[in-house]
Formats: structure tokens, sequence, C-alpha cells
């Protein structure tokens, strides 16, 4: 998937992709970022805007 797509993706589906991902492939959400070349400031407020935020502890994308 495209880097710029995860910004306008549909917030529902973001979150999975988001979760699969950090469950299946990476150890924590800056090494998604860094790996998938996704901007980690950017990609954070879009998750905020939709109310949920990065749990380091269990390595999901969680509602706030």
């Amino acid at each position: 998937m495209n880097p710029s797509n995860y910004l306008t993706i549909d917030g529902t589906m973001l979150i999975s992709i988001l979760n699969m991902k950090l469950r299946d492939f990476y150890p924590s959400f800056d090494a998604l970022c860094e790996d998938l070349q996704l901007d980690f400031t950017l990609l954070t407020k879009r998750l905020a805007s939709l109310g949920w935020v990065y749990n380091i502890q269990t390595n999901q994308i969680k509602p706030l």
C-alpha cells in the first residue's frame, strides 16, 4: 500500500491493517512506520482524530 493511503483510507480499515501488521510483523509502532516509510507524526495525528492511540504495552492501536 502506498504510504499516502494511510492518511486517507477509511478509519476502520486503517486500524485493522495497522493492528494486523503490528501483531504479525512489527515489534513496535516506530518499527512499522520506519519500515513502511510512514510519517510517524501524521499517522499519530490521524489516529488521534479517529479516537485511537498506540499502546506500547500491548503493541496495538486502541481507543483513547
